[in-house]
C-alpha cells in the first residue's frame, strides 16, 4: 500500500485516523471492485485510442487490472481504510505491480464520474437479475394457479368474507402485481443504462476522448449529455428502490395472507417444513418466519428509499460527499429483494393447499347474499329493494344460526314472494362463482383464460440478458 494518499499533494498534514475511518466507504464498496475494473479497462482502451496513452501502456495497464481482479476475485486483497475507497485501493495496487505507468490511468476522469459508471455498472446487472426472477416467480405464481382452477375459497374485503372465489383467481392477483413490478423494473432499467464515465469531476475534460466509444466497450445505449448531471444523478439508484419497495410491498401483503391462512383458525394451507421454523421452547410450533421477515424487511427498504431521497433532497450541483451514503441502502435492496424473489419462486410449489377448509369458509358467512339479491333483480325487484329484503333475511338467518340457503322456501317467501325453488340452485358455490363472467372476474371460463394469457406472455417475454 502507499504510504501518501494519492489525492495527497496539497496537503500538509496527514488526515487524522479518525477521520480516515469517518470517511472511508472501502468495507460497503469494495463489491464495486468488477464494475470499476471493467470501467478502468474500458477508459484505458479510450485512452490509447485517443493518444493520449500508448498501446504498449494501455496494453500494460489492462494486463495489470487483469491480475488485480483475479487477485480479488480469490481474496488475495488487503484493505485499508487510508485508501477511502474501492477506486484509490485498485490503483494503488496498479502502482506497485506496475510502477509508474499506473499514474496515467486516471486522465480524463474523476472519483465522481468513475463512482458513477460503477454503480451504474453494479445497477444494471442487478436489474437484469430482478428481471429474471420475478419472470420466474410469476411463471411459479401462474403453475400454482392452473393447479387450483377447482379449488374455491372465499374472497375477502375489510378482512371479512365477501364473496366466493377461486383460490386461481387470488392468485393470479399477485401475477399481476408482480407484472406490474417487472414493467417498472424494466422501465427504469432505461435510465440506469446510461455511462456518466467521462464527464471528470463535472464539467467534461480537455482530452479528446470519445465517449460513445467507451460506451460501445461497455454496453451502454447512451451516453450522460450535461457533466454536472451526470456525476451527480442518483434518480436511477431512488427509482430502483422505490421499485423495490413497491414490489416488497406485494411480497408483504402475499406474506401476511401465507401466514394467515396457515394458522389453525384459518387452516387453508400448510407451508413447507424447509421455509419454516421451530421454536426454541414449543415443541409442537411451526413458525412462517420466512413470511414474518419478509414482511419486517419491506420496512428495512421503505426505510431505504426514504433515506436516499432525504440524503439527496438539499444538495446544490454538483458531486457532494454525502452521495457515498448511497451505497448501503441500495445495495441491502438489492439483496433483500433478490433473496425475497428467489425463497417465494422455490416455496411455492411446495405449500400444501386444504381444499376442504377453504371451501368450507367460503359455504359460510352469508357469502351468497349478493347472489340472492342479483337473482331478485332478475325477477324485477330494483336492487336497493333486493338489498334491503336480503339484509332482513340475513338477519333472520342468524337468529337462526342458519345460512340463507339452509332457510326453506316459505321463510324466504316472507321476505319476498317472488322467490322461487329455483333459488336453491341458484346460491350453490359452482354457480355463483360461473356467473362471474365480466371481463376479470373469478369465473372458472375467465381464470383459465388470464392462466393461457400469461403462460403465452411468459413464453413470448424477452429473457434479460445475463
Amino acid at each position: 500500500m502507499m504510504k501518501d494518499k494519492l489525492w495527497s499533494g496539497r496537503f500538509s498534514e496527514r488526515t487524522d485516523h479518525g477521520v480516515e475511518r469517518f470517511t472511508s466507504s472501502i468495507q460497503i464498496d469494495k463489491r464495486l471492485y468488477p464494475y470499476d475494473i471493467e470501467g478502468s479497462i474500458a477508459h484505458c482502451r479510450t485512452l490509447e485510442r485517443a493518444g493520449v496513452i500508448s498501446a504498449r501502456e494501455a496494453d500494460l495497464l489492462v494486463e495489470g487490472l487483469g491480475r488485480i481482479k483475479r487477485d480479488l476475485d480469490h481474496g488475495d486483497f488487503d484493505f485499508d481504510d487510508s485508501l477511502e475507497d474501492i477506486h484509490m485501493h485498485i490503483e494503488a495496487r496498479l502502482l506497485q505491480d506496475i510502477g509508474k505507468t499506473a499514474q496515467k490511468l486516471h486522465t480524463a476522469r474523476s472519483r465522481n464520474d468513475q463512482v458513477a459508471l460503477d454503480v451504474r455498472l453494479y445497477l444494471r446487472e442487478a436489474t437484469w437479475k430482478v428481471l429474471d426472477g420475478l419472470h420466474k416467480l410469476r411463471g411459479a405464481i401462474v403453475e400454482f394457479a392452473a393447479n387450483h382452477l377447482d379449488t374455491v375459497m372465499p374472497g375477502y374485503t375489510h378482512t371479512q368474507r365477501a364473496q366466493p372465489v377461486l383460490l386461481a383467481h387470488h392468485m393470479m392477483a399477485y401475477y399481476e402485481m408482480f407484472s406490474r413490478d417487472r414493467r417498472r423494473f424494466g422501465d427504469s432499467l432505461s435510465r440506469t443504462n446510461v455511462m456518466p464515465l467521462g464527464t471528470a469531476a463535472l464539467a467534461g475534460t480537455t482530452y479528446p476522448i470519445d465517449r460513445r466509444y467507451t460506451a460501445s466497450l461497455l454496453g451502454f445505449p447512451k451516453v450522460a449529455a450535461n457533466s454536472m448531471d451526470a456525476v451527480s444523478d442518483r434518480d436511477f439508484i431512488i427509482e430502483f428502490v422505490s421499485a423495490a419497495a413497491i414490489c416488497m410491498m406485494h411480497f408483504s401483503r402475499l406474506s401476511e395472507e401465507f401466514i394467515l391462512w396457515s394458522t389453525s383458525e384459518f387452516g387453508f394451507i400448510e407451508l413447507p417444513d424447509s421455509f419454516t421454523t421451530g421454536s426454541s421452547i414449543m415443541p409442537q410450533k411451526k413458525n412462517p418466519d420466512v413470511c414474518e421477515l419478509v414482511r419486517g424487511k419491506t420496512g428495512v427498504i421503505y426505510g431505504h428509499l426514504m433515506a436516499l431521497l432525504t440524503m439527496m433532497k438539499a444538495l446544490p450541483l454538483s458531486y457532494n460527499r454525502d452521495m457515498q451514503e448511497d451505497k448501503k441502502p441500495l445495495f441491502e435492496t438489492v439483496d433483500i429483494l433478490l433473496d425475497c424473489i428467489v425463497l417465494f419462486e422455490r416455496m411455492l410449489p411446495k405449500i400444501v393447499v386444504n381444499k376442504q377448509a377453504m371451501r368450507k369458509a367460503a359455504s359460510e358467512g352469508f357469502l351468497n347474499a349478493t347472489d340472492m339479491a342479483d337473482y331478485l333483480v332478475g325477477r324485477g325487484v330494483p336492487f336497493r329493494q333486493a338489498h334491503a329484503c336480503v339484509g332482513k333475511a340475513v338477519s333472520y338467518a342468524l337468529s337462526r344460526n342458519k345460512e340463507l340457503n339452509q332457510l326453506s322456501l316459505d321463510e324466504l317467501q316472507q321476505f319476498e314472494s317472488d322467490i322461487c325453488e329455483d333459488i336453491f340452485d341458484y346460491l350453490t358455490l359452482e354457480k355463483m362463482i360461473k356467473r362471474r363472467l365480466s371481463e376479470g372476474g373469478t369465473s372458472p371460463e375467465n381464470v383459465k383464460k388470464a392462466i393461457d394469457a400469461a403462460k403465452k406472455a411468459l413464453e413470448e417475454e424477452k429473457q434479460p440478458q445475463a
